[in-house]
């Protein structure tokens, strides 16, 4: 993990605190923050945003600033977009995406 991924994820743990069952797991060299077994939101190895989202809304996710698609090396990821700091200002903002990515993950059978 970096200093960026372990900052990010310092701000997130407060914010996920109030939400019953979230699990912290250290993954793809960030922090990953699981529901029921399925991921949620974490941070990626340089430090933005990564958040799970409903596949056929991806596209709208994609909209909101800061975001862009993620990769896993050359493939897009479909379910996950990530997110920079333009789109994570402030706990507002984080806030948002938080719930934004467990209204979805909630949707989804326990793994």
């Amino acid at each position: 993990m970096s200093a960026a991924s372990d900052a990010l994820g310092d701000r997130l743990r407060p914010l996920l605190a109030a939400t019953p069952g979230i699990v912290e797991k250290k993954m793809f060299g960030g922090i990953g923050f699981m529901l029921r077994g399925n991921m949620v939101i974490g941070t990626t190895a340089k430090g933005d945003l990564l958040v799970r989202v409903d596949p056929a809304k991806q596209a709208e996710a994609l909209e909101r600033p800061g975001a862009y698609q993620m990769h896993m090396g050359p493939r897009p990821m479909t379910g996950f977009i990530a997110v920079n700091e333009t789109g994570t200002p402030d706990d507002t903002a984080l806030t948002g995406w938080i719930a934004y990515a467990i209204n979805f993950a909630a949707t989804l059978p326990p793994k």
